[in-house]
């Protein structure tokens, strides 16, 4: 892993599986709910990015999971968070509007 700080980019990082194969060009980013796995994309002919490797939502989790703690942390979300812990936004349910960090296709109005 490759961590630094370049805008919103927290790390770059290679994955080899068990089988053998290297997909290379993750990216850790810093978003508004913290960290998160940004897939290997390449630059079309119009300049927008695409990504070129697709994961179901549960090897996206487990590889969430596993930079986080290649990074030294050990989760977006802990799983018992204690008032201290905790944001101020989240000891007070009506300031925070992301009950459920998950969404969905559903959720993006187009």
């Amino acid at each position: 892993m490759n961590k630094g700080q370049w805008g919103k980019l927290r790390a770059f990082f290679d994955l080899k599986t068990s089988d053998g194969f290297v997909i290379k060009g993750f990216k850790l980013v810093e978003g508004i709910s913290g960290l998160f796995v940004g897939m290997p994309s390449m630059q079309g002919k119009d300049g927008e990015y695409y990504d070129t490797v697709f994961a179901d939502k549960d090897l996206r989790d487990e590889l969430q999971q596993v930079a986080l703690r290649a990074y030294g942390q050990e989760s977006v979300a802990s799983p018992d968070p204690t008032p201290e812990s905790m944001p101020e936004s989240n000891l007070n349910p009506d300031l925070d509007s992301t009950k459920n960090n998950e969404f969905s296709d559903d959720d993006i109005p187009f």
